[in-house]
């Protein structure tokens, strides 16, 4: 993470947050000063090194804002008197975008256990089981051999039972007890009981009416910072509650030749850098699914044999008045 800073008529600062970073390199190839550089990603995502995928030459920086706006993933912030440039309405600014819709989704949490950014904040609350079964148990202690086979044999765990000895080995402390809090009164532990001495009711079905509807309820929150509009979450939500709008459209493929051809489980750098989880390889290729690929590039820098080819056709970038940025942050467009 880096943080530059300029004072003059006004005060412009230039921050990087490593942690947003895909090492896509967008910013680096739309910089007109060339004072941005792209670090090993390879290694960097492998765990080999500690440092930045991105560093700037504080030197050559002219602190424009073009790679604040041409990041997809929000890592670059340039701030003019401490406001961020895409906050002001002259400024370009993405439309990419993941919501939930809070009505449709069930917090089933497929979402959240798919999500391979961990950016999605995920929590359910259920309902009290005890306050949606009725029933009676008792245990006669008299009658109970204390054999353990009510407890071995309770699907709920609900049933405790001890043998432990005191003085002697003939003479036990036994205990038996039922957690009212896990029991579903269900009859197996008075089924199988070889001294009868378990009795139990369930009432549950006859008191169905009388029993509130479970409600599951809870917060289904997508970290738009942290996002890289990868779609799993849309792809995988059985309820369609979840819209990702993605920030680029078009196709990613191999352009194999005689010299150069995908190495696949040898070397595989495309996988271990992809942030979408989109890559896998197959049958000693590498496979890219188009459904959770973001085109954001980062296997392209990555790839040694340089046959990985990218084409964005459009991209949801909006509100670029200035001609010069206009042509630049178009070159992203182009197959590479």
């Amino acid at each position: 993470m880096f943080n530059i800073e300029r004072s003059g008529e006004e005060h412009r600062s230039l921050s990087y947050k490593d942690a947003n970073c895909v090492g896509c390199g967008i910013c680096v190839d739309v910089c007109p000063t060339s004072s941005l550089r792209l670090g090993p990603i390879v290694p960097i995502a492998r765990g080999l090194i500690e440092m930045d995928l991105v560093s700037v030459n504080e030197d050559s920086c002219v602190f424009c804002g073009l790679c604040s706006v041409a990041c997809p993933f929000d890592s670059l912030s340039l701030k003019i008197d401490g406001e961020d440039i895409k906050q002001k309405d002259t400024y370009p600014a993405w439309e990419k975008e993941s919501i939930v819709n809070e009505d449709e989704c069930k917090y089933c949490g497929r979402c959240y256990s798919v999500c391979p950014r961990d950016s999605i904040l995920f929590e359910r609350r259920l309902p009290n089981p005890v306050d949606l079964v009725r029933g009676e148990i008792e245990i006669n202690k008299e009658q109970c051999i204390y054999c353990s086979f009510c407890a071995d044999l309770c699907p709920a765990g609900a049933i405790s039972v001890k043998n432990v000895p005191t003085s002697t080995v003939d003479i036990l402390s036994n205990s038996i007890d039922v957690d009212l809090s896990k029991c579903i009164f269900c009859g197996v532990c008075k089924r199988v009981c070889p001294e009868n001495a378990i009795k139990q009711i369930c009432s549950t079905c006859m008191l169905m009416e009388e029993i509130e509807v479970p409600e599951i309820t809870g917060e289904t929150l997508i970290l738009e910072d942290s996002c890289v509009n990868c779609s799993w979450c849309s792809e995988i939500c059985p309820f369609d509650a979840i819209t990702i709008t993605k920030p680029f459209t078009g196709e990613l493929n191999l352009v194999e030749t005689e010299e150069k051809v995908c190495k696949g489980d040898s070397c595989h750098a495309c996988l271990d850098v992809c942030p979408c989880n989109a890559i896998s390889i197959i049958d000693g290729k590498s496979v890219t699914n188009l459904d959770f690929c973001n085109l954001c590039g980062a296997c392209i820098k990555a790839c040694p044999q340089d046959i990985r080819v990218i084409s964005r056709d459009s991209m949801k970038l909006t509100n670029i008045n200035s001609e010069s940025w206009n042509e630049i942050l178009n070159s992203t467009l182009i197959g590479k």
